[in-house]
């Protein structure tokens, strides 16, 4: 093999690696690899730097924040073991829910042989997780009542479409349809995140886990402000089951945002899905979408909401690309609002 072939470009490397060509480069803004530039400018990885990024994509699995992740290169282990912890959590909340499935079933088998028909009630939710949940309503204005289904919640769903197509409405009616779920409107931002800082002054636990989010999101580049706060406050709160969040980049910077689409990525769960109104490229960067993340899009046309594949050529791609802005686009138009005409 020639000196040439054992480094790969950037496309090639984020393809070997399973991570976007932004997520590369990102790394090396924050010093963590370091690719070699050809004689015209183009990066190239190393088998060095390519293992080098390999720790860095198992270390961000656990949920490290950049900074972590510069640590533990570095020799410091120690944010490594709340990352264990979480892990953990997360494992045993797994086989809890398999082991009440496992005696669920055994019951239903002993009934069988003991000659007893199992009550349908009994075999809803044998093929998924308790956890799991699933979403059936009839569409509000401004659509005509049709049905809406969503039988695939993922961690993240974002909602998208153009001013005026109804998400708003659709985000309401997705709140009011789950059991247990909350509403985290815009008055979050109202007074500076009056009511967001009450709550962290009467809840000393709560405001231990915005500290460390805040730690966390501050590693990845976020800039520290009240609607942060708010928005931490609503999504690190203990109650409902799923989180319904209006313009989730309102107030914030491009910078913050981009943390807290990591900061989400690494620490939602299937357990407690997060539905995320959004206008931003930032939030919403089309060409890192997980496979923990889907896209509901609500034409202009006010054709019933869609979910839409993040790859060019999908039904809807090109519609729902048109919606996404930068955040300093979305700040100019940030406010506006469409009104149902009274008659």
């Amino acid at each position: 093999m020639t000196y040439s072939a054992q480094y790969l470009n950037a496309s090639e490397a984020a393809r070997r690696l399973g991570v976007s060509m932004k997520a590369l480069r990102l790394y090396e803004q924050k010093g963590l690899i370091t690719p070699v530039r050809t004689a015209a400018g183009w990066r190239t990885y190393s088998p060095a730097e390519m293992a080098r990024a390999a720790e860095i994509i198992a270390l961000r699995d656990l949920g490290l924040s950049l900074a972590e992740v510069k640590r533990v290169l570095e020799g410091d282990p120690q944010c490594l073991e709340p990352a264990f912890a979480r892990h953990q959590s997360a494992l045993e909340r797994t086989i809890r829910q398999t082991a009440e499935a496992l005696e669920k079933i055994r019951a239903l088998r002993q009934d069988i042989a003991a000659g007893t028909v199992p009550a349908f009630a009994d075999l809803v939710g044998l093929s998924r997780c308790r956890g799991d949940v699933r979403l059936a309503l009839n569409l509000p204005w401004p659509w005509g009542g049709e049905r809406f289904e969503l039988l695939d919640i993922r961690p993240i769903n974002y909602i998208v479409g153009p001013l005026g197509c109804g998400k708003t409405r659709l985000a309401h009616a997705i709140a009011a349809a789950l059991p247990d779920a909350a509403f985290l409107g815009l008055d979050r931002l109202e007074d500076n995140g009056s009511a967001a800082k009450a709550r962290l002054d009467a809840d000393h636990s709560l405001r231990e886990r915005i500290e460390r989010a805040l730690a966390w999101l501050l590693g990845e580049g976020a800039v520290p402000s009240d609607a942060l706060t708010a928005l931490l406050v609503g999504l690190e709160a203990h109650g409902p089951a799923c989180l319904v969040i209006d313009m989730v980049e309102d107030d914030l910077d491009r910078a913050t945002q981009e943390a807290l689409t990591c900061y989400l990525r690494h620490h939602c769960s299937q357990s407690r899905p997060l539905f995320l109104m959004t206008r931003s490229a930032s939030i919403l960067d089309l060409d890192a979408v997980t496979g923990d993340e889907a896209i509901i899009f609500c034409p202009a046309n006010h054709s019933p909401p869609n979910v839409v594949a993040p790859y060019p050529g999908a039904p809807g791609y090109e519609a729902l690309s048109t919606c996404l802005a930068s955040p300093e686009v979305r700040a100019r138009s940030r406010g506006v609002v469409a009104f149902r005409p009274h008659s």
